[in-house]
């Protein structure tokens, strides 16, 4: 009924809805032209321009459509374009999707990305090991302002969006007949909040705390005229969201970030100041739950105090290491203990165990943007979009196609621009957008109990899941049991990947194989490759492109035992096709 009268109301005020007016709207505008096809029509009526509408009633009719209409429509034409890119209709299109957002005010603004955030948000799961191919979609919190974060744990899941709330999906790990998992329940945390984290560990048992990091009003000061915030860090039972553990700073120090390193009894919260400087605080969960005041010494992190000149941007941690970015793209990197350090150098020569703060190098050609951090191998994502591994390579987990250690960065060629990036124990994710803006997602490493679901031997290569992955999937992050997806699209902050400069593709000369052997490996001898099939290609006949094939092995920087292999390999296939004609080979062949 209330639709039926606005309908009415719409034709009262325009009349151009009723039968017996033979008017024909007309898109016209001064920078595409007249509409094609627009001349007159016998029984058509004349055409009116759409711009002889109010401009608030066009407004209003297209905050009707759906979003993806919306951006669509603002494509056609330099006048659908200002209309539907004005504030005005992502305005109304905002409180549709979010009618708690007309009490917040100019907190949300713009529109356009406030609206965009609210219609992408979603949190999508997938049970390993189940029959279903299609990520399931859990319980969306009205309530939430976009999803910024997620972080799951031993029962419930935790969601941080960009108002700073922290929902609290209770029951959210409940099995169902099909073996996926569904979310009941969602209670608000608190408000106020920066950032979160948890134990470091990928296996989700050992969560028992979460930490927030959030802005407080000082109790006590809190006035219209002098009223004054404080960051704090609490601490709140995962099982139950109960706070057990408060610690408040000086209004002087403003943190944006925190992430944890260490075990239960020695855990460090290593938080980032808005100036780019890290400090610590050492935490010992077991007396958390006790009834008494605790006290912590907050000291300035070893890679601040020995190098104040950097300003790190974010860091990323696991229990035995940490990673700082800082706003160069320079990379640093912390370990902690001595196996983790042979995992990830190939060696122990510099370790140090009385110095395990110290700060070492990452050398990488350029400026890096994101990271992903496992227990004993790295990802790095420079501005270019490249990837780079480094680490232990025992499952295949860097992709490089073969299961050797890589005691530098290492780039996968095959693989540019990602979304997102994920390293876990011995497995790794790639988050990829194809030429479609279709996502995909891709996998290496160990495929036991269902990691990479449709290779279940794994893979020492980014191979493609069977899994449908949402348009607007942002971020993942797999734990024992489940894969879980988060979606939202940001138009404000996403990878702005830069074309690579010509002359580091084509152009430049070619280093001698001796030279550059021990700068890049790989990039030499993927040069060397393009000349030599070029050669085989040549061959007239099969004998002579296993000879010359067999010149070439010697030709190639080769082990020693990778040379006999492949000589005795091609010895092998000379003999048994020994008896071949003498001509071309054949594709079979």
């Amino acid at each position: 009924m209330v639709r039926r009268s606005q309908k009415r109301k719409l034709q009262k005020v325009t009349g151009l809805c009723r039968p017996e007016v033979g008017l024909r709207v007309k898109r016209s505008c001064a920078s595409c032209g007249p509409e094609p096809g627009g001349e007159e029509k016998k029984g058509r009526g004349n055409p009116i321009s759409i711009q002889l509408f109010p401009p608030e009633l066009v407004e209003h009719i297209i905050s009707f459509l759906p979003v993806r209409d919306v951006v669509s429509l603002g494509q056609t034409c330099h006048y659908f374009h200002e209309v539907c890119d004005s504030e005005g209709v992502w305005k109304r299109i905002c409180h549709r999707l979010s009618p708690r957002l007309r009490e917040q005010g100019s907190g949300v603004q713009p529109w356009k990305r406030a609206a965009i955030l609210n219609y992408t948000k979603g949190l999508y799961f997938q049970a390993f090991g189940g029959r279903r191919r299609c990520l399931s979609k859990s319980v969306a919190p009205v309530l939430a302002h976009g999803y910024r974060r997620f972080l799951p744990t031993k029962d419930h899941i935790f969601i941080l969006d960009y108002m700073g709330t922290i929902f609290f999906l209770k029951n959210a790990l409940v099995s169902s007949t099909l073996g996926q998992k569904r979310a009941c329940c969602y209670v608000v945390l608190c408000h106020g909040a920066k950032d979160f984290a948890s134990d470091p560990r990928g296996d989700t048992i050992y969560r028992k705390y979460l930490y927030v990091l959030a802005t407080r009003e000082q109790p006590g000061v809190v006035d219209t005229a002098h009223s004054q915030s404080c960051d704090c860090v609490e601490v709140y039972l995962q099982s139950s969201g109960q706070r057990v553990f408060k610690i408040t700073f000086h209004r002087a120090m403003s943190f944006k970030q925190m992430v944890l390193v260490g075990l239960e009894t020695q855990r460090t919260l290593l938080l980032l100041t808005e100036e780019g400087k890290i400090y610590s605080l050492v935490v010992n969960e077991a007396q958390l739950d006790q009834p008494h005041s605790y006290t912590g010494q907050l000291t300035l992190r070893k890679v601040s105090h020995d190098l104040p000149h950097l300003c790190v941007a974010c860091m990323a941690s696991n229990q035995g290491s940490t990673l700082y970015i800082t706003d160069q793209g320079r990379v640093y990197f912390e370990v902690h203990t001595p196996g983790v350090y042979r995992d990830l150098f190939g060696t122990l020569e510099a370790f140090d165990p009385t110095y395990q703060q110290m700060p070492l190098p990452v050398s990488l050609p350029a400026k890096v943007l994101f990271c992903a951090l496992g227990y004993n191998h790295l990802g790095l994502v420079d501005e270019f979009g490249r990837i780079f591994m480094q680490g232990s390579n025992r499952y295949g987990q860097l992709g490089t196609g073969d299961k050797m250690d890589r005691g530098e960065p290492t780039q996968v060629r095959y693989l540019q621009r990602p979304v997102a990036l994920w390293c876990g124990l011995n497995h790794s994710l790639v988050l990829s957008q194809r030429s479609d803006f279709s996502k995909e997602l891709l996998g290496c490493g160990c495929g036991a109990r269902g990691r990479l679901p449709g290779w279940p031997r794994g893979s020492a290569s980014f191979v493609k899941l069977h899994i449908k992955v949402p348009l607007y999937a942002s971020s993942l992050c797999p734990t024992r049991e489940c894969l879980y997806v988060l979606s939202g699209h940001d138009i404000e902050h996403h990878p702005a990947y830069r074309d690579l400069p010509a002359s580091r593709v084509a152009g430049t000369p070619k280093p001698s194989l001796g030279a550059a052997a021990a700068q890049d490996p790989e990039g030499v001898a993927a040069q060397a490759c393009e000349p030599y099939l070029g050669q085989i290609h040549s061959c007239p006949t099969l004998q002579e492109c296993m000879e010359t094939t067999k010149v070439i092995v010697g030709w190639m920087p080769l082990m020693a035992t990778q040379e006999d292999f492949f000589w005795e390999t091609l010895d092998m296939l000379q003999r048994a096709f020994g008896g071949v004609g003498q001509g071309p080979p054949t594709p079979d062949s």
